[in-house]
């Protein structure tokens, strides 16, 4: 194997490993935050103790957690320096500047609003200590904000034009990276996928103090809020999902195309691949159930409407090639000092007409890692550089079937259960108590599985369109990768066995814990 690529795929795995297992924490922290402030606002309304208890039981949780997700949300920003140089260079004045933002202000704000929540009980009013919560919450949501923005600018770069001598990216406009249709769309979707987190965290815990007939009328209280709040979050999260579809449909076709399945482009209405097995090898799909008409009303909300297929892209992608050779040659031109007025102006985001140029150079730089000489590249070395212009089909394929089954699982929890407890008859249904206990990793499952496709559908961008992810690697051996790996492996492991010991232990105590006496609430007080 290539030792260049070799570095790329461990890097790749790495940071894959790091920030799937970061965000095992943030969700349930981003959903948390609210529900205590759900709960804080019930006990300063009507006064009641057991309110002003769950809001501290569940803060204990939400400490717990929070504190994770601190430790392994670190490693992160020194990953982007240490293995991907190229890449923060390449990035640093748009996707920097942002990362800055987060630092200085949503972190630093959550975490002087965590230790106020903690420690001022007993020293602020009943309205005051609700206001630190709801800023709390706010800080914590705020948080994900300027991470998603920056994520989105990677799957859609708007606002920046690339420096032909400098090798950077600037920025036009700072704002409407901020205001971008897919950023603001996923910033939704993102965050009420914690909240629906959340919910099934506290819905599946009180279940098992139902089960366990302790604390019931605590537990009862706690399953209330959760359900409410996690049905309003699932039903939230279709709506978003949608939105989010509509415009991976319309800002990266190739995604769309492997989320779908789609190698050709089939004729209106457009059957919905429901299950298959997808060969990138061979450019087709095995075994498929289609559902007629359904992938048209998916994708376009009409019948009338289609998803372009991976093949035709391809096509489309050859053509961004040759385009983009022509950006890649005046590039060359101008880093050797060379460069003439017509080759910068290729590069002038203000001229229209050389923009097919300049937006397809990450076409020739895919091209160059399978030709030495890119501008006389033979036609089996650009077939190969084709190739590579699209996703791996098949993570994304069922990753999206993966997090649509788990988000329906979970609706149906949410859905029967607020149903009962309207009614006051969910005691009656110990089936539904253990479901909504083993509910509990069902929207973990699903928030992983959406980031394996936004971030493999993207693939093979570091930023869509511009840049490769095999040139925004480092340039180090491979083995520093294998040790730190390693080393981030065992320690992440460690973390969460920890993580899980503690949860547990609080749990199993249930509102107990506190130190209070006793919390059965058998009259409801």
């Amino acid at each position: 194997m290539d030792m260049t690529q070799l570095f790329v795929d461990l890097s790749r795995g790495q940071f894959a490993f790091t920030a799937l297992f970061h965000f095992v924490f943030v969700p349930l922290t981003l959903g948390l935050s609210w529900i205590l402030f759900i709960m804080e606002a019930a006990y300063v309304k009507t006064g009641k103790q057991v309110y002003k208890d769950m809001t501290k039981f569940w803060g204990k949780l939400f400490a717990i957690n929070f504190a994770m997700g601190v430790v392994t949300g670190i490693t992160m920003e020194f990953e982007f320096g240490l293995n991907w140089a190229y890449f923060s260079r390449f990035v640093g004045e748009s996707f920097g500047t942002i990362l800055a933002i987060e630092g200085l202000t949503a972190f630093m704000t959550e975490a002087t609003l965590f230790g106020l929540f903690f420690f001022t009980w007993n020293k602020v009013g009943k309205k005051t200590h609700l206001l630190i919560t709801f800023f709390l919450a706010l800080g914590t949501n705020l948080s994900i904000v300027n991470i998603l923005v920056a994520n989105s600018w990677m799957q859609h770069p708007v606002a920046t034009f690339l420096n032909p001598e400098t090798m950077q990216m600037q920025l036009t406009s700072f704002v409407q990276i901020y205001v971008q249709e897919l950023a603001q769309i996923r910033i939704g979707h993102v965050a009420f996928a914690g909240y629906l987190i959340s919910a099934a965290f506290v819905v599946g815990i009180s279940a098992w103090y139902l089960l366990r007939k302790r604390n019931t009328g605590f537990a009862m209280r706690s399953l209330a809020v959760g359900l409410g709040f996690g049905l309003c979050s699932s039903i939230f999260i279709f709506f978003l999902g949608d939105a989010n579809g509509l415009a991976v449909d319309k800002y990266e076709p190739a995604k769309m195309a492997a989320i779908e399945g789609q190698w050709e482009t089939q004729k209106a209405p457009a059957a919905w691949s429901a299950v298959s097995f997808p060969s990138q090898e061979h450019e087709k799909n095995y075994f498929e159930i289609q559902i007629p008409w359904m992938l048209s009303l998916i994708a376009g909300h009409s019948l009338s409407a289609t998803v372009e297929g991976l093949k035709p892209i391809m096509r489309e992608n050859k053509e961004r090639i040759y385009d983009g050779l022509v950006a890649l040659k005046a590039l060359e031109k101008i880093r050797a000092g060379q460069g003439t007025a017509h080759d910068f102006d290729i590069f002038d985001p203000k001229n229209p007409e050389t923009k097919k140029y300049r937006d397809n150079i990450g076409y020739a730089f895919i091209l160059q890692a399978h030709a030495k000489d890119p501008h006389n590249a033979s036609a089996a070395e650009v077939a190969k550089a084709v190739k590579d212009t699209i996703p791996e089909v098949w993570p994304v394929y069922w990753s999206f079937r993966v997090m649509l089954a788990c988000w329906a699982m979970v609706f149906f929890v949410m859905v029967f259960g607020a149903v009962h407890v309207l009614r006051r008859t969910l005691l009656k249904y110990r089936w539904f108590l253990w479901l909504a206990v083993f509910a509990i990793p069902l929207p973990y499952i699903a928030a992983e599985a959406g980031w394996i496709i936004a971030e493999m559908g993207r693939q093979p961008w570091v930023v869509h369109g511009i840049l490769p992810t095999s040139m925004g690697a480092s340039t180090l051996a491979s083995w520093n990768i294998v040790v730190s790996l390693a080393f981030f492996a065992l320690l992440y492991v460690g973390l969460f066995v920890v993580e899980l010991i503690v949860m547990f232990k609080v749990a199993r105590k249930g509102p107990r814990s506190l130190g209070n006496g006793n919390y059965d609430y058998k009259e409801h007080q």
